[in-house]
């Protein structure tokens, strides 16, 4: 059985590989009545699509994303929407080395271990392309809470942080890292375009915030907040290890450090004044009111032009160059790709939390 649909009540399901003719979602459980149009979704694709900066893959896609159903005279009809993307530059010559032999670090051996076939033209449906869709499918999902706020930035890559008390919020899309921090990103380019000048890549961290949810979204056991989060995240290629708030440094912390304070608003009300965010805005696995806040660690891209020991499909010996285009840092462009997760989650909580309570 094969998995390729993700929530409960805002429910997505992608579908195409890196080298077919297209890609696409289908958006199923949005609620009708939501202004939506193309013109709604593109600014969320452009900001993932390639070829933006020599930081990235060259790969010239347009990423233009067409509805084939689901919306009328520029409203959410609250059936199924249906969402395509075009692949126009393909180059699957590139790959005929791949056809012969696993790349390490890929899903070459594990897909043809599971399927006994695989699509070697830029990895199938393994392919970070399919991110594409669950761009298109988040920015639908904004549409359903238009009080949440998201925003993710690059928080690290190569092991070099940016600096807290140098972060601007309007820096994050004033520079091809979407880095808050200025002197970072001016550090980040030269890590990067060396990386890449010598045919090898780097990991990074993105952080994402989520503000205006309200306290409440979220289930106590199976379907916390922050392990719907978590599952989400960890469905992202090249993602290995996610943290909520402070994550594993909230191991290094004592009880009350850790802790996060309440004390009585100014109004009287029983909404809390937190003190502290150390939980990442969610208390067994339901909402505070306090901002979401998840990281999300990515591996150095796997495609290197370094020779790699490898095996054939016949399992001889042999040595590896990833030929083709492909991104030195694959954290950058997944930026929006965490955004997007963020929001299908909070959506899906959004109407999970109507369903139960109104």
């Amino acid at each position: 059985m094969s998995f390729n649909t993700f929530g409960r009540v805002f429910r997505f399901t992608t579908w195409g590989e890196s080298h077919g003719p297209a890609l696409g979602a289908v958006v199923d459980g949005c609620p009708p009545g939501l202004a939506l149009s193309e013109a709604d979704i593109q600014p969320f694709l452009d900001a993932r699509k390639p070829g933006t900066s020599k930081f990235t893959t060259q790969r010239k896609e347009p990423d233009q994303v067409r509805i084939l159903s689901g919306v009328f005279e520029g409203k959410t009809t609250g059936t199924p929407i249906s969402l395509m993307i075009e692949n126009v530059d393909q180059r699957s010559k590139d790959y005929s080395e791949v056809a012969k032999a696993y790349r390490p670090g890929h899903a070459d051996y594990s897909y043809d271990a599971k399927y006994g076939l695989r699509d070697y033209r830029g990895g199938g449906r393994s392919s970070a392309r399919e991110t594409a869709a669950r761009v298109a499918a988040g920015a639908v999902a904004r549409a359903v809470m238009p009080e949440v706020e998201i925003v993710a930035y690059v928080a690290e890559i190569g092991g070099d942080r940016i600096d807290p008390d140098n972060f601007e919020f309007s820096q994050i899309d004033q520079n091809p890292f979407f880095c808050p921090d200025e002197a970072a990103a001016k550090r980040w380019e030269k890590l990067v375009d060396d990386a890449r000048k010598v045919g090898s890549s780097l990991g990074a961290v993105i952080e994402c915030v989520a503000t205006g949810v309200p306290a409440g979204w979220g289930a106590p056991v199976y379907a916390k907040l922050d392990s719907e989060l978590a599952s989400a995240m960890m469905s992202i290629n090249a993602v290995k290890g996610v943290e909520i708030g402070a994550g594993f440094d909230a191991a290094r912390l004592s009880g009350e450090e850790n802790a996060d304070r309440m004390r009585p608003t100014k109004e009287g009300s029983n909404h809390p004044e937190f003190l502290a965010n150390n939980a990442g805005g969610i208390a067994g696995g339901i909402s505070t009111g306090q901002p979401v806040v998840c990281r999300v660690a990515f591996k150095p891209t796997s495609s290197i032009l370094k020779p790699v020991e490898t095996i054939t499909r016949e399992g001889e010996a042999t040595d590896i160059v990833t030929k083709g285009r492909h991104d030195p840092c694959v954290g950058i462009r997944g930026t929006p790709v965490v955004a997007a997760m963020m929001a299908l989650v909070l959506a899906d909580q959004k109407l999970l939390h109507r369903a139960q309570c109104g």
